[in-house]
């Protein structure tokens, strides 16, 4: 599933990206010779005329280019000088090499904003009780608690929709290192995600799960829980006289129901059809992540409360276009803390990551291999828009250096930055495949 799905991703990013190239070259009235999905030996190609522009589609899938007219490539007649690129004024060459980006940002954003009007049911931003020792819990926040919108260090309040934003946002700024403050709607909240170590913020450290009703869903057969009497429907009101306001204090303390290696019964009080019965609890012992913890074999009876969210036309273009801009933001910063040192360089993800990834979102579904094009397409405009040669950010640096001298970057120049370009790419690449591998390896190794 995984290779379909990453070779359609791949397909569509590289032509989108060689089409904006080729589409402002040819509005600019510079020949275009080639476009080409792929590197390497042509498997199939098309021309309708000796003069028109050469299709083809080649044998390695990691990329694809516009070949142009250009004499520093060699001989140009007299009668096609003017459609040479190198004779198109500045700002049309400058305006041909950021098309490529710029049409990856505009796919990102119809992409984004086709999943708006799409719509779907999301969670909402109700939270359950935080787990002992999370951000969420070192924050006071309670079960029940609303998050209404968040608002980065310094930054403008964001309204919040669902669990899921709120989550992804907390995240990010773990990532990026600074604190996320929650309007809970008469009170306001700080997560101290800038405290944590650098990566080492995820969902669980968060402690932002959902509120779910203290209900049981039907005891697992042979169980504890089917052991000591709880029926479907119980509600739970206390446990060892505590009161319960949620799913996951019951989970909490089912986990913590263990002295040593040895289970701790625990004393239950539920609600069923309007009586109160007492129970007695005695969990088994499991050992997870070399720590042992208490289960009793019962899930909820239900999830988190949904609501649909769909936007309407303009919404969903101001959506998609606002989501693009902060999703190009993020990469950037990410970027600049990792050459910083402020984050793990195995944040850069390679092929074999990417190609895991677009299997898992096309098995999710179409709306979430969306979400995932449009990810991956946000980052590769951003990408080459880098001040690396070889990238389409380091043409633009020359032709800023042009702009600011009168003069082009000569051709010495070129050839020794186009080495130092085509060596940071290939280290690049390097660490990005030893990310691969190790994350593959480490997969492996949690099956064994």
């Amino acid at each position: 599933m995984w290779l379909p799905a990453y070779l359609l991703a791949l397909a569509i990013l590289v032509v989108v990206h060689e089409y904006g190239h080729y589409r402002v070259a040819k509005a600019c009235g510079v020949r275009v010779l080639r476009f080409s999905v792929g590197l390497g030996p042509v498997l199939w190609r098309r021309q309708p005329r000796p003069e028109a522009t050469e299709f083809t589609i080649c044998a390695i899938p990691l990329g694809g280019y516009v070949r142009m007219l250009d004499e520093a490539d060699g001989p140009v007649g007299a009668d096609e000088r003017e459609r040479a690129f190198n004779r198109r004024p500045l700002w049309q060459r400058m305006a041909v090499v950021v098309a490529g980006p710029v049409a990856n940002f505009v796919l990102a954003a119809l992409l984004l904003a086709v999943l708006a009007w799409w719509g779907g049911e999301v969670p909402v931003p109700k939270l359950g009780t935080p787990p002992p020792g999370s951000l969420a819990a070192a924050a006071g926040l309670r079960a029940g608690d609303v998050v209404r919108a968040t608002s980065d260090d310094g930054a403008a309040p964001r309204p919040i929709e669902s669990l899921s934003e709120l989550l992804g946002r907390s995240l990010e700024a773990g990532a990026l290192g600074h604190g996320l403050t929650l309007d809970l709607g008469g009170r306001q909240l700080r997560l101290a995600t800038e405290r944590a170590a650098p990566g080492a913020v995820d969902a669980p450290a968060l402690g932002l799960g959902p509120f779910i009703e203290p209900v049981l869903g039907a005891p697992e057969a042979g169980k504890p829980g089917a052991a000591a009497g709880l029926h479907k429907g119980d509600r739970v009101l206390s446990i060892d006289g505590v009161a319960i306001a949620d799913w996951q204090a019951v989970r909490t303390k089912v986990r913590a129901s263990v002295l040593g290696d040895k289970p701790r019964p625990m004393q239950w009080q539920v609600e069923r059809a309007g009586q109160l019965l007492a129970l007695r609890v005695t969990p088994e012992v499991r050992s997870e992540q070399g720590q042992s913890i208490g289960m009793i074999g019962v899930l909820p009876d239900g999830g988190p409360k949904t609501v649909f969210v769909r936007a309407g036309l303009v919404e969903g273009l101001e959506q998609g276009a606002r989501e693009t801009w902060h999703l190009a933001s993020f990469t950037l910063q990410m970027i600049a803390k990792m050459l910083g040192g402020q984050a793990s360089l195995k944040n850069l993800s390679g092929p074999i990551t990417t190609a895991d990834y677009a299997g898992q979102a096309a098995k999710a579904g179409l709306d979430v291999y969306l979400g995932f094009l449009a990810l991956v397409s946000v980052s590769l405009g951003v990408l080459n828009l880098l001040p690396v040669p070889m990238l389409d950010g380091g043409h633009l640096m020359y032709y800023l250096f042009e702009g600011l001298t009168g003069r082009p970057v000569s051709e010495w120049w070129q050839r020794q930055l186009q080495r130092v370009g085509a060596l940071l790419l290939l280290l690049m690449m390097v660490l990005a495949l030893s990310n691969d591998v190790a994350q593959q390896l480490n997969k492996l190794a949690g099956l064994l």
